[in-house]
């Protein structure tokens, strides 16, 4: 029951937001969806991932085989989503991204720390930092349906993943003042992007549900065998073991269906992904999380 709850704690907010944005269509307000899309990609997530890497404090032991678990744990992933997404007959720029990561960062990162205290936290925001880098880089290719490689380079959120990572493996910090000015903007992150996703879906036409249920569940299977598989071949120890599933298993992220806006992907697909995703999570992540504590 406390994990439900605990669970149910995390979630809540992400609705009550999305409701805002939801509200805000629907009473007739403009909002422009390409320009906060372009200020949360542009400065404030690159601004949220930053910190989070700087802050975490882990052993460089664990943090290799952590590291390497995490990146085999995606790559049965993407091998498995990319055959679901074939064999379903989906546009592969619209769906495989979104089914290979998940909201790592502000649903895996407080469900790792209330279940598995610090500890968890540290092992959860270096898993994330891996899915970042995966996600902006070759996630990034995906969605704009390749071509070339500086749309990938060009990207903050590539450069804010690889600086935080520097100053993570470096034990560096920024001064006092600068990282509260970088952790303040940052903070907007999480609230634009579910305002941006309750606006979606105030805006989405009542198709393609029976699919997204069928995605979300299978991305769900999928990641949970990836991670148990990964944790296995790498023996990890309970704890890492345990933030490695929650992890790789999260709902499909809100940034999903940002970068699907920004590149022209079929961003309505998309949010339907992000809220049938998330809403089963309520469901499945208790459940997976029963086994593991």
């Amino acid at each position: 029951m406390n994990l439900i709850l605990t669970v149910l704690e995390i979630v809540a907010p992400v609705f009550i937001l999305a409701s805002i944005g939801f509200a805000w269509v629907k009473l007739g307000f403009d909002y422009r969806i390409e320009f906060v899309t372009r200020l949360a990609m542009t400065l404030s997530v690159p601004c949220l991932i930053f910190v989070a890497l700087m802050r975490t404090n882990i052993a460089p032991d664990a943090l290799t085989t952590v590291s390497l678990a995490a990146i085999a744990a995606y790559g049965l992933v993407t091998i498995g989503c990319f055959l679901l997404v074939k064999l379903a007959g989906m546009d592969v720029r619209t769906y495989l991204a979104p089914l290979i990561f998940g909201n790592t960062g502000n649903l895996g990162l407080p469900l790792a720390l209330f279940a598995f205290g610090d500890e968890g936290l540290g092992y959860a925001v270096v898993i994330f930092a891996i899915m970042a880098i995966y996600s902006f880089t070759f996630g990034i290719w995906l969605v704009s349906g390749g071509g070339s490689i500086t749309k990938v380079v060009k990207e903050p959120l590539v450069g804010a993943t690889v600086l935080g990572a520097v100053f993570l493996v470096m034990d560096w910090e920024t001064p006092r003042f600068l990282t509260n000015a970088i952790e303040l903007i940052g903070q907007m992150a999480i609230p634009l992007m579910l305002i941006t996703l309750g606006v979606a879906v105030a805006r989405l036409q009542p198709r393609g549900v029976t699919k997204a249920v069928i995605a979300s569940l299978a991305k769900a299977a999928i990641c949970i065998a990836a991670a148990v598989a990964a944790g296995i071949w790498f023996a990890l120890p309970a704890v890492p073991f345990a933030v490695l599933i929650l992890q790789i298993s999260t709902p499909v992220a809100v940034t999903s269906y940002l970068l699907s806006v920004k590149y022209e992907a079929d961003s309505d697909a998309v949010a339907g992904l992000v809220v049938v995703s998330t809403l089963l999570a309520v469901v499945y992540i208790p459940l997976t999380l029963a086994f593991l504590v």
